[in-house]
């Protein structure tokens, strides 16, 4: 199994930044793919980006200009850099990370999930 565990939530103001960030542990060899996700309570999860294990990312159309996920294999840590936050983007956030290659924004497709970080934007 793979472990995920997020780190870096909190609160900001809108315009500002943060950076999140999600060690895996366990079968690390095993992961070819890894994504961030968002969730408000009562709304469906929602993908932000993915990257597989050559470094190829996929993002959400409408987050892409403002959000950027890379990686250090190396530590086997992904990382969220968002800039110029808005209150809109107030959710729970979550890594995952699914054995197969390639890139997906769909929640389905991930089997490993991190407990997941607050951000909250005022």
């Amino acid at each position: 199994d793979v472990q995920l565990v997020e780190s870096g939530g909190g609160s900001a103001l809108a315009g500002g930044s943060l950076r999140l960030s999600c060690v895996a542990s366990g079968a690390t060899q095993d992961i070819g793919c890894m994504g961030w996700f968002r969730q408000v309570p009562g709304l469906e999860r929602e993908g932000i980006g993915s990257i597989d294990s050559d470094g190829i990312t996929t993002y959400a159309d409408s987050l892409k200009a403002r959000f950027t996920i890379s990686k250090d294999s190396a530590t086997n840590t992904l990382f969220l850099q968002m800039n110029s936050l808005k209150p809109e983007d107030t959710a729970i956030y979550y890594c995952a990370a699914a054995s197969w290659a390639g890139t997906s924004l769909r929640p389905s497709e991930y089997v490993y999930w991190g407990q997941g970080t607050q951000v909250t934007v005022s």
